[in-house]
Formats: structure tokens, C-alpha cells, sequence
């Protein structure tokens, strides 16, 4: 089988050797390590999955897919991000304004009508978790008056706390 690296080539060696020194993550590091112990060394797939912790098959792939696609494959893509999201941030802000008016001005909201203003806008039913996340998101949270028993009696409590008898300690 012909090789897809060659071995001893300096140029390529010297430049891998730079990238290395500038990787930025364990993988990005790995991937340059697979590449360049076969330049410089002319080991096997097998000792350098035996080096890296990995499949051989792994060391395989990378290979090819670095005689295919150059340094492009050490550009590892990062994850994380809003893969589901209904609105951007900007648009989530842009729905949220009228209410901050709202709320600026002293008015009580609800999430029910955020919700219903969501739903207007996406064009489709958004769970009621979807606007709390939303609100999160944005930095609102939930105040709320200290709760209190509609049947309460103020004046029953000031005579009750007349004539309780209170235990020593």
C-alpha cells in the first residue's frame, strides 16, 4: 500500500511541529501528534494508536483524511450553541421590549401572555417551559408579594398577640 505521508519531508514536518506548539485543545493536539509522529518517525497506524489511546482504524482515517484535506482537519469545530431554537437572541429581545415598557411603567405581567405573544410570533404553541427559559434567558425572574391568607384579620392578630401568653425561657 502506498503511503499517504511522506516520511522525513521537512517542509511539512517544520509546519506541523509549529501547529503543534499553537494547538489549542487536547483533540486539535492529538490529531497533529497522529499526523506528525508518522512524518517524522514512519511509525506504524498501530504504534501510533497504541501512543494516542486510540483505534487504529482512527489512525487510518485521520491519515487519509489528511492527505485529502490538508491541515483543515486539525480545525476542530467546537459544540455547544442553540441548535433549537425558535427566535434568535435578538428577535427573543426585540418580543420582550413592549413588556419591559410594561413592567417600567409598574404593570404586572404574566407569563401566559408572554407566552401568547410567542406563540403570535413563531406561528405555532410554545410550552410554558419554553417561556420561563425564555425570561431566564434575558434576565427576568419571578417577584412576587410576600403571600398572604385572604382571610386574614389584622385586628384578630394585634389582640391575639395582646393576650397570648408567652412561655419563659
Amino acid at each position: 500500500m502506498k503511503s499517504l505521508i511522506v516520511v522525513g519531508d521537512k517542509p511539512t514536518i517544520e509546519r506541523l511541529a509549529e501547529r503543534l506548539k499553537r494547538a489549542q485543545s487536547h483533540s486539535e493536539y492529538q490529531r497533529i501528534q497522529c499526523v506528525l509522529l508518522r512524518a517524522t518517525l514512519g511509525s506504524t497506524a498501530a504504534q501510533i494508536a497504541q501512543v494516542l489511546g486510540w483505534a487504529t482504524a482512527t489512525v487510518h482515517v485521520m491519515h487519509s483524511r489528511w492527505a485529502k484535506e490538508g491541515d483543515a482537519i486539525f480545525d476542530v469545530r467546537q459544540r455547544g450553541g442553540r441548535r433549537r431554537q425558535h427566535m434568535t437572541v435578538e428577535q427573543e429581545s426585540a418580543l420582550l421590549a413592549p413588556f419591559v415598557q410594561q413592567a417600567a411603567a409598574g404593570g404586572m405581567l404574566s407569563a401566559a401572555e408572554i407566552g401568547r405573544a410567542c406563540e403570535d410570533c413563531i406561528g405555532k404553541p410554545v410550552a410554558a417551559s419554553t417561556v420561563y427559559r425564555l425570561l431566564a434567558r434575558h434576565g427576568w425572574r419571578k417577584v412576587s408579594p410576600r403571600p398572604r391568607h385572604p382571610k386574614a384579620d389584622p385586628a384578630a392578630q394585634a389582640a391575639f398577640k395582646k393576650t397570648a401568653h408567652h412561655a419563659a425561657p
